[in-house]
């Protein structure tokens, strides 16, 4: 990465490494951005739009019905940004232990997406106890890459060398991250930007600011892209745009991958800090319709099918299993004896009635370690 691929306007020094190669270390937030008459538009559409579905959250009677299979989408998406093949139903095997679920091909790439889904899960716990921090981002990490590919790779740890994205060698890179050295005083200025308590822009362009900023640093060996979207999660719910983990973002930077890190490089190279924020908006609103849509579609499948078993005079067991195919659409018995705090034979019953409805559908064809599979639900989602 040459001196020559930079503009006057971008956001950051270059840091010589020798042999015409230079890192890219980035200024402070926040930088100086025009908010125009379209882009302030756009800031308002995707507020309302996140204000409707932090709504949503709070009118549900459960929301985890919804906040479980969301965080399970966000994981499958920014996951396979960096490249995995996991589906949600890969996912969902995964975390159900069954053999052969899912298929020996796409194990590996399951368990890392598993392992944001733990990742994402802790930080939000954490964050009635801590504010987004250093400490906190580093705990995200370590769980998110433990017992996977780039386990070896400091888990948890800030990275003690050069790394850089893209080519084969520091020379044909298409980024250089900062030297080492100089990630902990980058990531210490972004966790008290993060932290302050007023800012000069809305908290959804802080965010985009932020993305941007954790991405330029790339404090890890690996894993950053996936802790950097996961920061987004973790903004949203610090600052008040939602109670509840339910916009999964990632999804629109999967769709429209090459934007993403198109706009992206652009703000390292020419300083163009408005397209890439108007990108970030607009996926904030598209997802936020989008899981709009899919909560009420989700809603009206819920009461569809507990008006048809209460038709049937099912028992309250049984419309409690119904509510908990939608927060895991496929799971083993055995999940549902623990996750309900049931009896196995109870577990047992409410299924076999499930699946002779229609609502579910056994995966194996084996007689035990079977897995169940709510397929409308999945559609769904």
């Amino acid at each position: 990465m040459g001196a020559s691929w930079f503009s006057a306007q971008s956001p950051g020094d270059l840091f010589p490494l020798g042999g015409g190669v230079f890192a890219f270390v980035p200024h402070p937030l926040p930088p100086r951005l025009d908010l125009d008459h379209e882009l302030s538009r756009l800031l308002a559409d995707a507020a309302l739009a996140l204000g409707r579905l932090d709504g949503l959250g709070h009118r549900l009677p459960n929301p985890h019905l919804l906040i479980r299979p969301f965080a399970r989408i966000e994981a499958v998406g920014s996951s396979r940004i960096e490249g995995t093949r996991a589906s949600l139903m890969d996912l969902y095997a995964a975390e159900a232990e069954v053999p052969l679920f899912p298929p020996p091909e796409i194990k590996d790439d399951a368990l890392e997406v598993r392992n944001y889904v733990r990742a994402l899960e802790t930080s939000v716990a954490m964050l009635h106890e801590l504010p987004i921090s250093i400490r906190l981002l580093r705990k995200a990490h370590q769980t998110l890459m433990e017992g996977v590919r780039g386990k070896n790779r400091g888990p948890g740890e800030l990275r003690r060398g050069q790394n850089w994205i893209g080519g084969h060698d520091l020379p044909s890179a298409t980024y250089v991250p900062p030297p080492h050295h100089l990630v902990p005083g980058l990531l210490a200025s972004l966790e008290r930007y993060i932290n302050q308590e007023s800012t000069r822009y809305h908290p959804l362009i802080d965010l985009a600011l932020v993305h941007y900023q954790f991405e330029a640093i790339h404090p890890f060996w690996d894993g950053n892209g996936r802790i950097g979207r996961l920061l987004i999660t973790l903004m949203l719910l610090d600052k008040g745009l939602l109670s509840q983990p339910l916009l999964y973002l990632s999804a629109y930077f999967e769709d429209t991958r090459e934007d993403y890190y198109r706009l992206l490089g652009k703000v390292t190279n020419e300083g163009d800090w408005r397209s890439w924020v108007g990108y970030f908006l607009r996926g904030v609103l598209t997802q936020a319709n989008d899981a709009l849509k899919r909560s009420a579609r989700l809603v009206e499948l819920r009461e569809q099918y507990r008006s048809v078993l209460q038709g049937a005079h099912a028992n309250s067991t049984l419309l409690l299993v119904v509510d908990h195919l939608f927060s895991r659409p496929v799971f083993t018995v055995r999940q549902l004896e623990t996750e309900l705090g049931i009896s196995f034979a109870t577990a047992n019953k409410a299924v076999a009635r499930l699946t002779q409805a229609g609502i579910l559908t056994e995966l194996t064809g084996q007689r035990r370690n079977r897995l169940f599979a709510a397929n409308a639900v999945l559609d769904l989602l």
